[in-house]
């Protein structure tokens, strides 16, 4: 302790523990007590035994003394010289030290927290919440940390206090903590430690002085500065831009404000796809106008730099704003010149790059960068990037040889059709022009660039959807000639077999015959469905009815080793569609699903309805937004290539092995999904499986009409009596159906009356002088067809019947009758029951 006037260096309290040595001597003390008490009540050899064990006792109770005193000396020397080493440092911390027990007793206080506390004696040390008092925000700091001492947590506080501690300066700031004080085998305790950061704090008010002052600066600065983040965010923007601009400087940083909301849509990919070397950076300069917020634009002049990351990614941008607005500029013609060519230059839809000898790019506007991308800058001394590279490889030399032309300042260089570079590259269409003299950055040509990509897949297009049309009508014709040649056959097969006997040897032999002309007449409803020519008999429908009901025979079609799985859409609306081609349309999909998996898997039908909005969002081709009803076919097979995908829905187009498929599969589902005026879309992957959508316009069905199911089916049972009386014309050019024909409704009492053609049809109408009951005619005939014949027969008689007959759709020639004509049809190839069917039919109405 120091004496009475002297500062001490320290102040500690040593309260050591000596009771246990103490306890021990007694109990020494009260032995030998105890044995010489005992003497008086012994015999003398007994005695002398107690007396001998006595100093046997107090020999080893001296040697035990003996080795406890030394191991105290050796553990005393040892933690006399810890606790030197750990004073001393204390003792000399800069920072002020002080531990303080948990009822509030200081056990500890280095020389600086005396200092600070200006005590001169120890009993004078004040703990640190009696030394720290004054303002509230003071006591706050300190009640918080004497709080985490009571909870033995540790805590910080910077605290300023007015005056500082001693009243050497006005005020001082100090950085106290306090944490637990662990002591084996003693009371809990904390230690404070007070460190002085005044200097610390001048110097970073200072540092944040002089960043207000360049922040000042930088916002008031007569030009512009702006940065934008790689996603094109202005994560800054300085006063006076934002005063040009007429923005609230507040919405910029926090999202309200982006690139595209000042630059023109054209620049923003510009300036947000710079490539660039790890570590480097790049420059950039503009001219062009930018949106103010009242959409006015203001003509600047951009200097745009970039820093790249060592992962080579675009940083955000330091970006100079200079304005070019009237009376800002000395030459005020110039000026206006230098921004009206920055706005054709960087808003005309055609990409310009100019080009100097070393085939490399000088200037380039924004619709060039968004075409052909952000080329690399491969030349030395910052020179641009190549001009070759911005075109796919084996190009070049075409680019190449019109760049030689113009420098050699020739005028015939003609228009080279190229595609950018990239496995997925655009068409594009290039001009390269001479600059005549060479320019100040030494430019000798221009090249112009026009993306033609949507143009050529419209030639395409075009070029398919003719070919594929002369195709159709080829198919279409062959249908029709060939379906006269079925009716014939089937027409004389029906009369055989009516003819003969089921136990008649030859009876086989013509059912034979006429299966395998409606096996050739499946074939010609292939070419037709195709040729979007053949009949149809549309009806309201509901198709997950339909698909559970074809369920069973798809699931006898795909085999043991491929899953079916039918997902059913909720509430599904209703279509209009023929029942059997529809039918045709899953079947077809569903053989191609099957050989598609040789080796197994899962093919899934799932339906669903579609809003307008949602098939909006579909980008169908050619698909308009409407409310539709979808079809998908998904399997798990082994996919499709992109080539291939192109050409599946052509005719006799096929990947499988000679005399597996005809190739008409695909293109008659395509043809029957058109004619139904839905739509059809596919998806494929090789290795991951096929989808196909259908799409179908949903029909609300009208008061009169009825879903198929609840339809009576009456129309499919035959007529108890297929006999009749009337007179018939019967108008066919085939003579051998016209002749089958005419024997079939002979044989059921019909009177017929036979013509070759319109012509002839007319002729027998004016010798008869009478209307007939019916007329059953064809469609295509020389000289005169169906439609005119029923136009001129019209005119005689109103009321006349008739039905047509044809191997084309009914739609393919309503077209050429008056409006609100009414007539019945029957589609080529038939059998003689249906003729006669529906002639009854159409007699008895």
């Amino acid at each position: 302790m120091a004496h009475q006037g002297e500062m001490p260096k320290s102040a500690t309290i040593d309260r050591s523990d000596r009771h246990g040595h103490i306890g021990l001597v007694l109990l020494l003390a009260a032995v030998l007590v105890g044995a010489i008490l005992g003497l008086r009540f012994l015999e003398p050899d007994q005695a002398q035994l107690l007396i001998l064990g006595l100093l046997a006792f107090f020999a080893m109770a001296g040697v035990f003394f003996l080795f406890a005193a030394a191991i105290g000396v050796i553990r005393f020397s040892g933690r006399t010289v810890r606790n030197d080493i750990t004073k001393v440092i204390a003792d000399t911390a800069a920072e002020g030290v002080i531990a303080v027990e948990d009822d509030g007793r200081v056990v500890y206080a280095n020389e600086t927290y005396l200092a600070m506390a200006g005590a001169s004696v120890a009993g004078d040390v004040r703990p640190v919440e009696r030394l720290f008092t004054g303002a509230a925000e003071v006591s706050e700091a300190i009640y918080r940390l004497a709080q985490a001492a009571r909870e033995h947590r540790s805590g910080a506080e910077e605290i300023r206090l007015s005056p500082s501690l001693g009243g050497a300066q006005e005020f001082g700031w100090y950085r106290v903590r306090v944490r637990p004080l662990p002591r084996p085998g003693g009371r809990e305790a904390s230690l404070w430690s007070i460190a002085d950061v005044t200097h610390e704090r001048e110097r970073q008010e200072n540092v944040f002085q002089e960043l207000q002052h360049a922040i000042d600066y930088l916002d008031h600065a007569p030009a512009g500065f702006l940065s934008i983040d790689p996603n094109g965010r202005i994560v800054y923007l300085n006063a006076t831009l934002a005063s040009w601009l007429d923005y609230d400087l507040a919405q910029v940083g926090s999202g309200g404000l982006s690139l595209s909301d000042i630059v023109p849509r054209n620049v923003v990919a510009m300036m947000t796809s710079f490539s660039g070397d790890p570590g480097s950076v790049r420059t950039e300069t503009f001219d062009l106008d930018l949106r103010r917020r009242n959409g006015q634009f203001l003509p600047v002049r951009l200097y745009h730099r970039i820093a790249f990351g060592q992962n080579g990614r675009m940083g955000a941008s330091r970006t100079l704003v200079l304005n070019r607005s009237p009376g800002l500029d000395v030459d005020e013609g110039q000026r206006a010149a230098e921004v009206r060519f920055a706005r054709f230059f960087n808003n005309t839809p055609i990409a310009i790059a100019t080009v100097n000898r070393a085939g490399r790019i000088v200037q380039a506007n924004a619709p060039f960068t968004r075409l052909f991308g952000t080329l690399p800058r491969t030349g030395e001394n910052g020179e641009g990037p190549s001009i070759i590279e911005a075109f796919r490889a084996g190009e070049g030399a075409q680019v190449e040889a019109a760049l030689k032309a113009a420098a050699e300042d020739r005028s015939d260089i003609q228009p080279l059709e190229l595609h950018t570079a990239g496995s997925n590259g655009s068409s594009v269409r290039v001009w390269v022009t001479s600059v005549g003299l060479t320019g100040t950055d030494g430019e000798i040509a221009v090249l112009y660039a026009l993306d033609t990509t949507d143009f050529r897949k419209v030639e395409e297009q075009l070029a398919q959807s003719q070919k594929m049309n002369a195709v159709g009508q080829l198919a279409g014709g062959v249908a029709h000639d060939f379906n006269n040649v079925l009716q014939a056959i089937i027409g004389y097969s029906d009369l055989l077999l009516g003819s003969h006997r089921p136990t008649d040897p030859s009876f086989q032999d013509i059912m034979q015959i006429k299966q395998n002309a409606n096996r050739a007449a499946s074939l010609v409803r292939q070419l037709l469905a195709f040729s979007r020519r053949q009949t149809l008999r549309p009806e309201v429908l509901n198709l997950n009815d339909r698909l559970y009901d074809l369920s069973m025979l798809l699931k006898r079609l795909l085999g043991e080793r491929v899953e079916l799985d039918l997902n059913h859409g909720r509430d599904l609306w209703f279509v209009k569609a023929d029942l059997n081609q529809f039918e045709q349309v899953v079947m077809n999909l569903a053989v191609n699903a099957r050989d598609a998996m040789p080796d197994g898997g899962k093919l899934s039908i799932r339906t669903a309805n579609v809003s307008e909005a949602e098939a909006a969002r579909l980008h169908v081709s050619g698909m308009p937004p409407a409310e539709y009803v979808m079809v998908e076919v998904a399997d798990t097979g082994t996919g499709m290539a992109s080539d291939i995908l192109e050409k599946i829905f052509e005719p006799f187009f096929t990947t499988k092995e000679v005399g597996k498929g005809t190739g008409l599969g695909l293109s008659t589902v395509f043809g029957i999904v058109k004619q139904s005026n839905g739509f059809i879309d596919v998806d494929s992957q090789v290795g991951g499986g096929t989808i196909f959508r259908i799409y179908l316009p949903r029909h609300i069905p009208e008061v009169q009409e009825q879903p198929e199911a609840a339809k009576e089916d009456t129309a499919k049972k035959p007529a108890a009596d297929m006999t009749g009386q009337g007179t018939i014309l019967l108008v066919e050019d085939e003579d051998p159906v016209r002749a089958v024909n005419a024997r079939a409704l002979s044989a059921r009492g019909y009177t017929v009356l036979e013509a070759a053609s319109g012509i002839e049809a007319l002729q027998v109408m004016e010798e008869r002088g009478e209307p007939v009951d019916l007329v059953v005619s064809d469609v295509v005939m020389p000289e005169m067809d169906g439609p005119t014949l029923l136009g001129e027969l019209r005119r005689l008689y109103p009321d006349l019947k008739v039905i047509f007959v044809s191997g084309y759709a009914e739609d393919a020639f309503r077209k050429n009758l008056p409006e609100g004509e009414e007539f019945n049809f029957l589609p080529k190839p038939f059998s003689l029951r249906q003729l006669v069917e529906t002639v009854k039919q159409v007699m008895g109405r």
